[in-house]
């Protein structure tokens, strides 16, 4: 609706303040990644309390805006969302020796909304479409974080296709030699069903003539 369109805007115009002066590794103005990550979330057909909160998920954490703050000017639900996702992030930045499964469950037992979960898998699958701005060892623990826990989580919810490319990405920066090898390997046998696809309608449309 248009009152809905208008708090999205409100709340990219908050977090484009929030974030003004801030830039990502890549060299652009931060909001592009809060922006990219509400695009995923729309793509996914979720509602605007999600949208708000994907505009909005980093400003707890980078600038002077808290809950409450954020409650008063877009609603309880986007607050929550967003202090949620905050709060995910330490945990996921504090799990040194714990469990993938165990991990995972804790994770999601933990968000009360599993919208909290979704902005996060939404969060980490656009670092990961740019984590090429990354040194080695950091594309190396990222990755192998996103395999053991984020993947798995998209999995347990069923988002197939953030699952697959969450691997996909995830693999990728871990074994890139291997990704390159496979990639060619699956170009070369996808151009083979081609011909095959091609040479069997030949034979039917020649057989269905005569």
């Amino acid at each position: 609706s248009r009152d809905e369109l208008r708090l999205v805007k409100q709340a990219h115009a908050y977090a484009t303040h929030a974030h003004d002066g801030q830039s990502r590794r890549t060299g652009h103005a931060y909001i592009t990644h809060p922006t990219a990550v509400a695009q995923i979330l729309s793509h996914m057909h979720m509602d605007p309390q999600t949208i708000m909160a994907a505009l909005l998920h980093d400003v707890i954490e980078d600038s002077a805006a808290n809950k409450q703050m954020l409650g008063e000017k877009f609603g309880d639900s986007v607050a929550e969302i967003v202090d949620g996702v905050s709060k995910l992030s330490k945990i996921f930045s504090s799990r040194d020796e714990a469990q993938a499964e165990n991990f995972q469950k804790m994770a999601m037992a933990m968000a009360k909304d599993i919208r909290v979960i979704l902005v996060k898998l939404a969060d980490r699958l656009h670092n990961m479409r740019t984590i090429g701005v990354m040194s080695s060892a950091q594309r190396r623990r990222i990755a192998k974080e996103t395999l053991d826990f984020y993947a798995p989580i998209a999995n347990r919810l069923g988002i197939h296709t953030v699952k697959t490319e969450l691997e996909d990405l995830g693999f990728k920066a871990l074994y890139p030699l291997r990704a390159d090898l496979i990639n060619q390997s699956v170009v070369a046998a996808r151009g083979n069903r081609k011909e095959l696809m091609e040479e069997i309608r030949d034979t039917i449309t020649a057989a269905m003539n005569r």
